[in-house]
């Protein structure tokens, strides 16, 4: 079959609208676009706010979400006022634990390990010291920063922003700050330990 010149330029110009249709212009060199969207909210949905049952509050913990810590209100076992380890334990089992399927759904998750536990100072430690038994450079930078920033400024850690902790070892405590930067950037915590006197 014979193909006369008028159809063949007819075919090479809807070729061209084909290739061309798309309205991106192609390249030879690789483009880094970055990653996908995210479909995280990073809002958990508020539901009815009925009063915490007898012998618990309500207290944040943080957890990440898009890379960054952002605060959210658990339910947690209330100790005695003179027992800031015991508040310590409280708040480290909510971070263990597992987000709620609401809280997932919003894009949260915690790095916390299962197997981390908590307990107070020994003698010869600062006021208000705690004790990992994991030593605290030892933990993923994300899980250091979810403890130091769910401590700070509570009872667990005598009401300061600098939060007191040592490992299961004979070493001096640190002071972790939790800031700004330690919110947006969990993993500048590790670089933040101050050696206590």
């Amino acid at each position: 079959m014979r193909v006369t010149p008028a159809a063949r330029a007819v075919a090479l110009t809807a070729g061209l609208a084909v290739l061309t249709g798309c309205g991106i212009r192609g390249t030879a060199v690789p483009v880094d676009a970055g990653s996908a969207p995210s479909r995280a909210t990073c809002v958990v949905r508020p539901g009815a706010q009925s009063p915490p049952p007898e012998g618990s509050l309500r207290m944040s913990v943080q957890l990440l979400c898009t890379s960054q810590l952002l605060p959210v209100t658990r339910l947690v076992a209330s100790p005695s006022p003179d027992d800031p380890a015991g508040l310590a334990r409280a708040l480290l089992e909510e971070l263990k634990r597992q987000p709620s399927p609401v809280e997932n759904e919003a894009g949260f998750s915690t790095e916390v390990p299962q197997r981390l536990t908590v307990s107070g100072p020994r003698p010869g430690d600062p006021a208000g010291t705690l004790r990992l038994n994991t030593a605290p450079e030892q933990l993923p930078p994300s899980a250091l920063a979810q403890v130091v920033c769910t401590y700070a400024g509570t009872a667990a850690a005598d009401g300061r922003s600098t939060v007191a902790l040592g490992g299961p070892d004979d070493e001096r405590p640190k002071g972790y700050a939790c800031t700004e930067e330690t919110r947006a950037h969990p993993e500048a915590v590790r670089s933040g330990g101050v050696p206590l006197p």
